[in-house]
């Protein structure tokens, strides 16, 4: 194993973000509280919400992504699809964004050595 320092380490290609998309169903009062404790489970966990059914949160690789999954599939809710997406640092600078119909810029992704 080469010392490459923490360059290799903290590559943009290593570094992942985290997309939690889901369909819940809210047709009775139980299924209410359980998206609302699903989508607060998130919260806690360290995702922020990027739209309504879509949560995200950064992950420095593989073994965060696996111990994130395994809690996530601890804390589904009884009904719904949920669907879990891995991009890399880099995928993700390159998102295209649309709000009201206009182009938003390009999304800053964290400073990756303000994150350790």
């Amino acid at each position: 194993m080469s010392n490459g320092g923490g360059a290799s380490y903290l590559s943009g290609y290593r570094l992942m973000w985290i997309f939690v998309m889901f369909d819940l169903p809210v047709g009775t009062k139980k299924q209410m509280r359980d998206a609302t404790k699903f989508r607060e489970f998130l919260l806690d966990e360290g995702f922020e919400m990027s739209q309504f059914s879509v949560y995200a949160r950064f992950c420095n690789g593989q073994d965060s992504f696996q111990t994130h999954l395994k809690r996530i599939e601890r804390n589904l809710p009884e009904k719904g699809d949920v669907h879990i997406l891995t991009f890399t640092d880099r995928q993700y600078e390159n998102i295209v964004r649309f709000s009201s119909q206009r182009r938003k810029k390009q999304r800053k992704n964290p400073d990756q050595l303000a994150m350790f």
